[in-house]
């Protein structure tokens, strides 16, 4: 490895750290960013000829911090009077700053508030993950807009309005405690599932998945987890990124086509991966009663990666889990998804007028899975003409080539095995 790509691998671990620490200090994330990136340049310049230090990340922060000092102190010799300074934006939400906060925090405090001013409510859910990429998973402006399959401009935009709107709405630089952590903490996970969401079940283009998205997202997550260790919440959601993850090497054939849970090879899952799901979520369950959304979905996935085979699936249990996870989110896609689980746990004649309960659902206009369940269930009652034409309606409200792939070939085999058409949600 090149000096300067083991500088840039050190930049994406370390920079939320670096960013986060200055923010504290300088409140101004457009700044913040700025000085950062000020010490990874002198870091490219002297680590190139000194060679990396063995703690780069507590250099980089040390520079950006020097750096912060001399912008404090240059703009405080611009002011002509203390009240120019106090009047400067954001100083009624805090104190200026003062170079004696320089060492104040921990690290923990700083990555924690960085996380939730990028994930702050007052933010559109696609502007949070532009700038959550952006600040804490290290990407550039043009990474996030291919990991999302948009022109970059429209990304560097998102980001800006976000930092815009944040200084508009004067978004506290400290990190609440309690009951008000607490009330912020489901803002933060949204966000950190829409990430890995998008890359486990891709939306856009034509790959089924996008791994970096997952690696980013497993990464905040676990961050996350460790800053709020008593949030079951936030364990539950790493519980259900880890189980996920773990199929994701099988979840693609050799020449990248979609390969559905009850299809793929289960000596590809990653039992590290498994076993650390499993982990969090103990620690998920242990920590609450009654269980929350990503907790019940990690079980539901936990199910899945105790049997050793497809057939030895727990799917009663799975049934029941989803009655749980329906009660909590009124969703219709988990209602859909339950179908599912029914079919599979009590036959097709048992799940077929759940899912025609479900066609005037407003949520699931325009839904493809919606006729790909349908389609799946009547080809295991032997309706396959019916089927045929299921699948024909999934297919022109599919959002991929992948899919599409996946629904043709399907078609072209309408008698074949029990795993359907239908599982790419939550159980592919």
């Amino acid at each position: 490895m090149t000096a300067r790509r083991a500088i840039e691998a050190v930049w994406r671990v370390e920079a939320p750290r670096v960013i986060g620490a200055v923010a504290r200090v300088v409140r101004d994330l457009d700044l913040a960013e700025d000085l950062a990136q000020e010490a990874l340049v002198a870091a490219l310049e002297r680590w190139a000829v000194d060679g990396i230090p063995s703690n780069p990340g507590a250099w980089l922060v040390a520079t950006a911090k020097h750096r912060a000092i001399d912008e404090l102190r240059r703009r405080r010799m611009q002011a002509a009077k203390h009240e120019e300074l106090a009047r400067s934006p954001g100083a009624d939400a805090a104190p200026p700053p003062d170079e004696r906060d320089l060492g104040a925090a921990e690290v923990g405090d700083d990555l924690l508030r960085l996380i939730l001013v990028s994930c702050h409510p007052v933010l559109s859910a696609e502007a949070r993950a532009a700038l959550t990429l952006r600040l804490l998973g290290g990407l550039s402006t043009d990474e996030i807009a291919r990991a999302f399959l948009v022109p970059e401009p429209t990304i560097s935009q998102r980001i800006v309005r976000a930092k815009r709107t944040l200084a508009e709405a004067r978004a506290p630089f400290e990190v609440p405690r309690g009951q008000e952590l607490s009330a912020r903490v489901p803002s933060v996970l949204e966000v950190v599932y829409l990430i890995f969401n998008e890359g486990y079940a891709a939306t856009r283009g034509d790959a089924w998945v996008r791994g970096e998205l997952c690696d980013d997202a497993l990464r905040l997550g676990r961050v996350l987890a460790e800053l709020v260790p008593g949030e079951a919440e936030a364990h539950g959601l790493v519980a259900l990124m880890e189980l996920q993850a773990s199929r994701l090497r099988a979840r693609v054939g050799p020449t990248g086509e979609p390969v559905l849970l009850l299809d793929q090879d289960r000596a590809r899952w990653d039992r590290l991966l498994i076993r650390r799901g499993l982990g969090a979520l103990d620690r998920a369950e242990a920590l609450a009663r009654p269980l929350g959304p990503y907790t019940l979905q990690a079980a539901i996935a936990a199910c899945h990666a105790r049997a050793a085979t497809a057939a030895e699936t727990d799917w009663r249990k799975i049934v029941a889990l989803y009655d749980a996870l329906a009660e909590v989110t009124r969703s219709p896609v988990v209602e859909l998804n339950r179908a599912v689980a029914v079919s599979m746990a009590f036959g097709a004649a048992e799940a077929l007028p759940l899912v025609d309960a479900l066609a005037e659902e407003p949520g699931l206009r325009g839904y493809h899975l919606l006729p790909s369940v349908r389609a799946h269930l009547l080809t295991e009652l032997g309706r396959q003409e019916e089927a045929r034409g299921e699948l024909e309606r999934a297919d022109a409200l599919a959002p991929s080539s992948r899919d599409r792939a996946l629904l043709l070939a399907r078609a072209r085999q309408l008698d074949g095995d029990a795993g359907g058409v239908a599982q790419r949600s939550k159980l592919s």
